[in-house]
């Protein structure tokens, strides 16, 4: 039965507590505000990582019934647009494109050509990470009919995409992997930014990566949930193989955040699989010498595989921050290989990214329907 309006609330809950849970069980489909509002089957949206979340695994998961996202690396506008028609020749179904806002050594990862591009191709969804995007793009986007989303680390960044005009917050927590910048645990900023408003969509990110953990982000308030680490062990994820199998075999105190990557942009926070390099350097990213010690060169990849000029092979220099990929040859224990280790507790194999979504929601929708339990953060692991 329906749990309400579109906020999630019954008709005789008006006040203006947070409230819980905001699932509806419909036809052994779990329905929320991120279901209604793009109709999709279940309220799963695949994290947009760059070189790794490519058309074929948005394809998949958006196939699948969820919300698959292309991850745009700071790659040529028309690079993006021909992976976006290859999405578009590939599923009917909604998806979007993830863009990191940041500068590094004078270059805009994302600029107003990208943004154009999407008003092009009528992307259903873009969502922005790191930095907030200039308001005139948001107003572009939503004039357009596209929703804009906005990844946000903390109360205080959600209070500044709101103001912009976001139409869905990303509440991305300090389990998350990848480049991140929170400090508080997942179901805690899902609650404190459910609070600010429940007029917005708002997802949980971070640490989830089977049928509890995504219960529990929608019994704690969130409308669907962002899928990092567990999409990049999956068959579609443009990953290196060897990457995979160490999400695989890798446990929750097997990550660990570091400023150690990144020639390429330097200075932000990642969360990383713990490999030999980071066991080595983190927490004393200040003691690197300069030059950095050797290998100079830990391997090859490629940007932007199957772009023309794009295959170019790219010398990846010591503490290169770009993710090994299917492309990439060289010495894994080198690189930097974004993990949530919360993730990576509940992980078990590397599997269809359908198969993932499916199982993923159709056991989240069990544990809803007996949400004894859910209420605590027992499931939080400050170790990310």
């Amino acid at each position: 039965m329906m749990n309400g309006t579109n906020d999630g609330r019954s008709p005789e809950d008006t006040d203006d507590r947070p409230r819980r849970p905001i699932s509806v069980l419909e036809g052994n489909t779990l329905h929320t505000r991120l279901t209604r509002e793009l109709g999709v089957h279940y309220p799963f949206v695949s994290a947009g990582m760059a070189f790794v979340a490519l058309p074929p695994l948005v394809i998949a998961v958006s196939e699948a019934g969820g919300v698959g996202m292309l991850g745009a690396a700071p790659e040529p506008p028309p690079f993006l647009r021909a992976r976006l028609q290859a999405i578009q020749a590939g599923t009917k179904r909604p998806y979007g494109v993830n863009f990191i806002v940041a500068n590094a050594k004078g270059q805009d990862f994302t600029t107003r050509e990208h943004i154009d591009v999407c008003l092009a191709e009528r992307v259903p969804v873009v969502t922005f990470h790191w930095e907030a995007p200039p308001a005139d793009w948001v107003k572009a986007l939503k004039a357009a009919g596209t929703r804009v989303w906005l990844q946000v680390p903390s109360v205080e960044a959600a209070k500044q995409a709101l103001a912009l005009g976001a139409d869905g917050l990303i509440a991305q927590g300090q389990q998350a992997a990848g480049h991140n910048r929170s400090t508080v645990p997942t179901l805690k900023l899902v609650r404190e930014v459910r609070a600010l408003s429940r007029d917005v969509t708002l997802l949980a990110a971070g640490g989830i990566a089977d049928g509890l953990s995504a219960a529990r982000a929608l019994f704690h308030g969130a409308d669907g949930v962002w899928v990092g680490t567990r999409m990049v062990a999956s068959v579609e994820a443009h990953a290196h193989p060897g990457y995979k199998q160490r999400l695989v075999e890798g446990d929750a105190g097997d990550s660990d955040v570091t400023t150690l990557f990144g020639p390429e942009w330097p200075g932000p926070r990642m969360r990383v699989l713990r490999n030999r390099v980071v066991r080595e350097w983190a927490g004393r990213e200040d003691r690197v010498p300069s030059p950095p010690p050797p290998p100079e060169r830990i391997g090859l990849t490629k940007l932007f595989p199957g772009m023309t000029g794009g295959d170019a092979p790219y010398p990846m220099p010591k503490f290169c921050s770009f993710v090994p990929t299917a492309d990439t040859e060289g010495d894994l224990e080198e690189m930097a290989m974004p993990a949530s280790g919360a993730s990576m507790a509940r992980i078990d194999g590397v599997l269809p990214a359908g198969q993932i979504v499916v199982e993923m929601m159709e056991h989240a929708h069990r544990v809803l329907s007996n949400p004894q339990g859910l209420e605590g953060d027992v499931e939080e692991d400050d170790r990310g």
